[in-house]
């Protein structure tokens, strides 16, 4: 029962099912010797370095196999390439051979982390070739690593972008049999149950009528869903605490980053991530002086947030382009936080545009085949109504 208790079970039952799957999984992470092999320390040498932290060049599974010092990090936050069908400049990987993929990073990632320290991994999903059907294999990552890796699913995040475009266009704007994709999973993991955090690092401003009752108070009483709402509700808390829905747009076009890439004549990462996740999750998950890392470093967004929040702080890339413009994030002085942390999104109510269901008929073939030029007109046509 101590030990049940001391893991986070509710029962002795859950304790021994969460034993018995334990041991009929795949050998513990540290065991594989042929990917330490496979990856030597010799791959990576040092690119730059700042107060707080450094940038390396090489692969970042030779970092965490054979450089970094085991237990060693506290935090580990990263946007791993995607498991797209196309391939982009940044070098992703198929979605079908994704988990194989990253079964070394895995590894190694589970070797370098602290039982008290985080895996934040910003993960989109795919679309399956010719379909409008969804691929499962971020979910199967996620699978993968809490079933293969003994990594414990803290919490799992999604980032909204309120500025994406209606893509995949195929589906959303042609056979208009689809929304837009704009949302993408973070998965936070963990070593152990009890990753350190605390939620009011990341407080966010309270809403309206959260001001109006904290001012003129409210009556205490059980609610009809069953909560019970007591006279302790009304404490001011310097702000409320925020959802797993995060609301940034990933609009950044003329930085410091992007200068400096212009000037050098530099290729700007297509897949940079808003410093505002990194941000939040660094806030949330370390304390200063804690060690953060970033293994699929691209342009360096986590390191310059480490940077200016004082962590010691870690980012590997392979692309030396794009480490070249990374550097402009540094020098000739270091890119500050953004502070347009204030800003907030609505997500406007569904269906709350009046249409004609007698006019707007479904796809009964569910976009199966594409609309002809006259049969798009008309559909075009009815939208921009709509919009109106």
């Amino acid at each position: 029962m101590k030990a049940a208790s001391a893991c986070g079970f509710d029962s002795i039952s859950e304790y021994v099912r969460h034993l018995h799957f334990r041991n009929q999984s795949s050998p513990p992470p540290g065991t594989n010797n042929d990917f330490k092999k496979k990856f030597p320390a010799k791959t990576v040498r040092k690119f730059y370095e700042a107060e707080y932290g450094k940038i390396l060049w090489g692969d970042s599974r030779a970092y965490a196999l054979n450089i970094a010092e085991p237990a060693s990090v506290d935090l580990i936050v990263t946007s791993p390439p995607f498991g797209l069908v196309r391939k982009k400049s940044y070098g992703n990987e198929d979605a079908d051979k994704y988990c194989d993929w990253f079964r070394p990073f895995a590894e190694g990632f589970h070797r370098i982390l602290k039982d008290s320290g985080s895996l934040v991994v910003d993960i989109g999903g795919a679309w399956v070739p010719g379909q409008p059907t969804r691929s499962l294999y971020h979910f199967k990552l996620l699978v993968m690593l809490v079933e293969e890796f003994g990594f414990h699913l803290c919490q799992e995040h999604y980032w909204w972008n309120p500025s994406k475009l209606p893509t995949p266009a195929e589906w959303v704007n042609i056979r208009r049999v689809r929304v837009k994709d704009a949302v993408n999973s973070i998965w936070w993991l963990s070593k152990t149950p009890f990753p350190k955090a605390n939620n009011k690092r990341i407080l966010q401003p309270y809403s309206k009528s959260m001001e109006s009752l904290l001012k003129n108070g409210y009556k205490a009483k059980l609610r009809p869903s069953g909560h019970d709402i007591s006279t302790k509700f009304n404490r001011d808390n310097g702000g409320s605490v925020p959802p797993n829905l995060l609301a940034v747009a990933n609009t950044e076009s003329n930085g410091s980053y992007q200068a400096h890439c212009r000037n050098e004549n530099i290729p700007i990462h297509p897949a940079r991530f808003p410093s505002q996740l990194p941000e939040y999750f660094i806030r949330f998950l370390t304390n200063p002086g804690d060690l953060v890392v970033d293994p699929f470093g691209g342009s360096c967004v986590t390191g310059v947030v480490a940077e200016n929040l004082k962590r010691r702080w870690v980012c590997v890339e392979m692309s030396e382009e794009y480490l070249l413009g990374a550097k402009g994030r540094f020098v000739p002085q270091l890119q500050p936080l953004l502070r347009d942390s204030k800003m907030s999104y609505q997500i406007p109510a569904p269906c709350s545009q009046t249409v004609d269901e007698n006019e707007i008929k479904l796809f009964e073939d569910g976009g199966r085949k594409r609309p002809t030029k006259r049969s798009k007109e008309k559909i075009d046509s009815a939208s921009q109504e709509n919009d109106a």
